[in-house]
């Protein structure tokens, strides 16, 4: 069923109106020809002639075996859909005048989204009058940017949107700090510390 929708989207051999087509691909001369020619070597080679690019003018046609060029676009279809890497948006609300404890808790929480790869969108909301705070909102949202910053850079500065004052985060990419340094440094470092203490 899926091919039957594919095979509605082309016009192939005699179903082309143009008087004349474009034919692009391997083993023929790229250039334009008369539809009885185009047609005419789409039999020699024993393949359809399919046009790819409709509104082109002239149209574009490939010599092509209808059947094979409907199963490469299927390919091509599922190789974009798995590049594809559906990103979530996560969403952390303050207020303007938000406590240590409330912002260490949705701090928490963001370090959370962002490790495992979730954007973060984070806004102060502003009720009638508190609008007066929108410079603290800002504050609020830059400590907030910069005590993320080995989890996400920033997508977006603080921007004032209606009565949202929202900045967006993005996960960086964490690699690993290299391992065989560490137990070197250690080693080195006993072995100077002795040797110190003996002098004094």
């Amino acid at each position: 069923m899926k091919n039957d929708s594919l095979k509605g989207q082309h016009r192939i051999n005699e179903q082309i109106r143009a008087k004349e087509v474009r034919i692009v691909g391997d083993e023929i001369e790229p250039k334009v020809y008369p539809i009885a020619q185009a047609l005419k070597l789409a039999e020699e080679h024993e393949a359809d002639l399919v046009e790819i690019s409709p509104t082109a003018t002239p149209p574009v046609c490939r010599i092509i075996d209808y059947s094979k060029f409907l199963y490469q676009l299927k390919k091509r279809q599922k190789e974009q859909k798995a590049k594809q890497v559906k990103v979530n948006v996560k969403e952390i609300r303050f207020g303007p005048q938000t406590d240590d404890h409330d912002y260490n808790f949705k701090l928490k929480h963001a370090k959370g989204f962002l490790e495992d790869g979730d954007k973060v969108k984070a806004y102060v909301f502003f009720k009638g009058r508190s609008i007066l705070f929108k410079e603290q909102g800002e504050v609020l949202l830059l400590r907030f940017a910069n005590d993320l910053e080995e989890y996400a850079k920033v997508d977006q500065m603080p921007v004032l949107e209606g009565k949202r004052m929202i900045i967006q985060l993005s996960p960086k990419k964490v690699t690993a700090p290299k391992k065989t340094m560490a137990p070197k440094v250690a080693e080195r470092a006993l072995q100077v510390a002795p040797a110190k203490t003996e002098e004094e």
